[in-house]
């Protein structure tokens, strides 16, 4: 798969009794962002299903988790969303700790400064942050960037930056639209209403998710139909005809991705696994 982005609603958590049971869900999310290679984790928000506590708190939890551990004090010291980050399941981003044939060891990295001549000053884990020069093919980062550092020795310290992704995903807070229309490749509503995922259907859909796939999810006790405003039988009806949903923001698909649901609900950490383990398998 080229890229996976994922969306989730503000209002994720919704249903959490307290801030401890938040943190942990979206520790769940993270893992299942992790688990699947998702390259963005984007946050649009549904302000109408918000409870105790919202996207403010949604994104500071998810970008600390997404944080390498040892970036995180630097990064984050003290912060009121973070009181329970200590339950958060480490993700253990396989490209952060992998060395190659060389043995140097590729890590996240985060600008704190950008100076002259071309350099920019990147703390990556190493006991202080080091300046680095810009590759010429590379766009000189912003403060506050993540970018890739390939460590070959850390005493005397040996590094450079390259123009790869970084180890890990994004995540940023979005309006739903604006994140279906940046996004490539094909974008997909889950929904109890969408169509039912079947061997048929997963194998026409696959050569397309290949090329890269946007998936959203909806809230607990709130999917994507009530959040968008739309009428749960429209979807269906409209899923069932071959037609456009109305009001849709740009999906190019409606799926139910969990056909035989045994449950009432489904949480949105267990929709995404469910649904994720369908659509990143290989053709």
């Amino acid at each position: 798969m080229d890229g996976l982005t994922l969306l989730v609603p503000s209002s994720i958590i919704r249903e959490a009794e307290d801030k401890r049971e938040a943190t942990r869900k979206l520790g769940y999310v993270a893992r299942a962002a992790t688990v699947f290679r998702a390259d963005r984790l984007l946050i649009f928000p549904d302000r109408e299903g918000e409870r105790r506590w919202g996207e403010e708190f949604v994104r500071v939890v998810l970008q600390y988790a997404a944080t390498p551990p040892y970036l995180k004090r630097e990064v984050w010291g003290q912060r009121d969303e973070l009181q329970f980050a200590g339950i958060l399941p480490p993700l253990r981003v396989s490209s952060q700790t992998v060395a190659d044939p060389a043995g140097s060891v590729t890590h996240q990295g985060i600008v704190t400064k950008v100076g002259s001549e071309g350099r920019v000053r990147v703390n990556c884990g190493l006991q202080h942050p080091i300046s680095l020069m810009v590759p010429p093919n590379m766009a000189t980062p912003a403060e506050g960037e993540r970018v890739t550092v390939r460590i070959s020795s850390r005493e005397p310290v040996r590094a450079r930056l390259v123009d790869e992704a970084p180890p890990g995903f994004d995540v940023e807070s979005t309006d739903l639209s604006a994140a279906l229309d940046d996004e490539s490749g094909l974008r997909i509503a889950t929904s109890a209403y969408g169509e039912e995922l079947s061997h048929g259907r997963l194998g026409d859909l696959l050569p397309q998710i290949a090329d890269g796939a946007t998936v959203a999810f909806g809230s607990p006790g709130r999917g994507l139909p009530e959040i968008l405003g739309i009428e749960p039988e429209a979807v269906s009806a409209a899923v069932a005809a071959g037609d456009h949903v109305d009001s849709d923001p740009g999906f190019d698909r409606w799926l139910n991705t969990i056909p035989r649901q045994g449950s009432e609900t489904v949480r949105t950490e267990e929709a995404m696994f469910a649904s994720l383990s369908c659509l990143t398998l290989t053709e």
